[in-house]
């Protein structure tokens, strides 16, 4: 069965628990496998770069590493804060994601 994930890609989310809690930044990639999310700007590690075609020089560059999705919350676009996110049908009879605290339905 495939897992069920609240956030999704291009999400806004802020780091609730980790060294980067209170953090926040937009969803580049969610892995449903190992339940981890990379967010842009937030976990960077430095990562050591052979020469190659697109970086010729190589060094060390910063890069995101993922997260475990259980210390991030989705941001409400409206109010800028924090909510849990819930799904329910709306008039058209489809499945939309919804903010719990302002009720409105996330786009």
């Amino acid at each position: 069965m495939q897992k069920k994930f609240k956030i999704k890609k291009g999400d806004t989310v802020k780091v609730i628990a980790g060294s980067g809690k209170g953090d926040t930044g937009k969803v580049l990639e969610v892995n449903k496998k190992t339940d981890r999310v990379i967010v842009e700007g937030v976990n960077l590690i430095s990562k050591h770069v052979k020469p190659n075609a697109e970086n010729p020089q190589g060094g060390i560059i910063k890069k995101e590493a993922g997260i475990h999705i259980s210390n991030l919350m989705f941001v409400d676009a409206s109010t800028k804060e924090i909510t849990r996110v819930g799904r329910r049908l709306n008039e058209d009879g489809k499945l939309v994601r919804y903010s719990k605290k302002s009720k409105e339905e996330i786009k």
